[in-house]
């Protein structure tokens, strides 16, 4: 370039950096950036075509504005991409960071953001994998999310959604299941719905029935339904080029917005701030929103504390694991879609055997399903405890006798060799019964062991404890352990917890 060319590149950077600001001035005209005039022709060289195509997108109308003001008239503008200028090519930190940092100028920089929001000052890897993706003369293709929506976009026609009809109600869940049926019902009235719980509870089911409810209320409402990760692509793919404008439109002019697997926000900055800015938004209008996540407002710090003091200003609902009341309803509704002819000694057998979540459930149920279709033999309960051993000695540690012994006394504050004694009252007898019946649960010994480990009682007396136990199970009443009254749901968690720290 000539003296005078040198003269009015710099006039142009001092120029452009008063307009765009010092800090995107040093991202986008950096050293990953070189402004060469010649022959009446502002040339932009860029290390990729990423940023090639980010500023034609973004900065274009600024860069047009300036060769007005500082370069001499008809002055052309054009956009090269010179990889020399990569810091490192190849290095996927490097295109990491320039993607982030796209993404974050994009949400923090448009108009269309009414409210600010200091988003959370982790570094998005999701969020700079995809923008990556456009370095390439082929735009990346992110695949399409399903998004339910009242008005246009319908469940897929092969799955069918649940509904809260079919929701099985108990002390567990009960809190969130009626404020999931108020969402659907008055939109508005419990928002934001924050449902949290372990995997299988039932979060997922209530979602899905606050969506079919509120769609069969208000049949001339929008709702939308997705995941995390689907509102993450979606946004990304506005980034890329379908437009930040439309997709602002579409989440933020529904009335109902539910969104599951928040967690999966978690490090994707930009992200964030646009999903803060969307709840401001229906917020404000009076909308129902819906979220849920595997963990509480308090566990997900790694959001921010912005997204947290939102959901807290809602209605948080705990999902527990089902007690035995509740999953031996669930058994009894699955058995039903599942077409199984099961009886209710089986069902019960399996609600005292599997504990954890629904999908235990499910999935005892289909493996005594294909054992009885295998070997021509009807379901009994003999035929289910063969089938179904190894699924319940498949998960966790070796649990033996002294363990069991062990958890007990702890829980329920016992001596450690009362269990072991002859001593026959409640406060020692009925931990007994239950460290039997669970000593048939978590481990392989034979009943007469079992029996000869607890003060050398006889197989019959285990077989007795075990009925007793089940009995209080169906009739869901108190039980004295030691010195006070539990809910056996709530014992049997209680030790089952001690025995897997343990």
């Amino acid at each position: 370039m000539t003296k005078d060319d040198k003269e009015i590149v710099s006039a142009l950077r001092e120029r452009l950096a008063d307009r765009v600001g010092k800090d995107r001035y040093e991202l986008w005209f950096g050293a990953s950036t070189r402004l060469v005039y010649r022959s009446s022709t502002l040339i932009v060289e860029v290390a990729s075509r990423f940023i090639q195509d980010w500023l034609r997108s973004n900065l274009r109308k600024d860069l047009e504005t300036i060769v007005r003001e500082v370069c001499p008239p008809g002055t052309a503008l054009e956009f090269r991409v010179d990889e020399s200028l990569a810091p490192n090519a190849g290095n996927d930190a490097a295109a990491d960071s320039i993607a982030d940092a796209a993404a974050t100028d994009l949400a923090n920089n448009s108009p269309a953001n009414d409210s600010a929001t200091s988003p959370p000052a982790t570094t998005s890897n999701t969020e700079a994998d995809v923008a990556k993706g456009t370095q390439s003369a082929t735009p990346a293709k992110i695949a399409k999310p399903q998004v339910t929506n009242a008005d246009a976009a319908n469940p897929p026609a092969r799955r069918r959604f649940q509904s809260l009809g079919t929701f099985v109600v108990g002390e567990s869940n009960c809190l969130a299941h009626k404020s999931a049926q108020l969402a659907a019902d008055r939109p508005g009235s419990y928002s934001p719905l924050f449902l949290h719980g372990t995997t299988g509870v039932g979060k997922t089911h209530l979602l899905e029935g606050i969506w079919s409810a509120f769609k069969k209320s208000h049949r001339h409402s929008t709702a939308i339904y997705l995941s995390a990760e689907q509102f993450t692509s979606y946004f990304l793919e506005a980034l890329h080029g379908s437009g930040l404008p439309s997709f602002r439109r579409k989440y933020r002019d529904v009335e109902l917005l539910i969104v599951d697997d928040v967690q999966f926000f978690a490090g994707k900055r930009a992200t964030l701030v646009e999903l803060l800015h969307t709840l401001d938004t229906l917020l404000r209008g009076g909308r129902q929103l819906v979220l849920a996540a595997d963990r509480s407002p308090a566990a997900l710090k790694v959001l921010g504390p912005e997204l947290a003091a939102r959901l807290e200003g809602g209605m948080i609902c705990r999902i527990e694991p089902p007690e035995y009341q509740t999953r031996l309803g669930i058994v009894g509704h699955l058995a039903v879609q599942m077409n199984m002819q099961v009886t209710a000694e089986v069902q019960a057998y399996i609600a005292a055997q599997f504990t954890a979540h629904a999908r235990e459930l499910a999935g005892a149920l289909k493996r005594l399903q294909a054992s009885s279709l295998a070997h021509g033999r009807a379901i009994s309960l003999g035929m289910a405890e063969e089938a179904l051993a190894d699924l319940i000695h498949h998960s966790g540690r070796v649990v033996r006798l002294p363990d069991i012994e062990k958890a007990v006394c702890e829980v329920f504050g016992l001596e450690g060799d009362c269990l072991q004694s002859g001593r026959k009252g409640k406060a020692v007898s009925h931990p007994r019964m239950l460290a039997m019946w669970l000593a048939r649960k978590h481990t392989r010994a034979p009943l007469s062991e079992i029996g000869h480990y607890f003060g050398r009682r006889a197989h019959s007396t285990v077989i007795s404890a075990q009925n007793k136990v089940e009995t209080w199970m169906s009739k869901g009443a108190a039980v004295q352990l030691a010195e006070r009254n539990w809910s056996l749901d709530e014992a049997i968690r209680r030790v089952e917890e001690n025995l897997r720290a343990g």
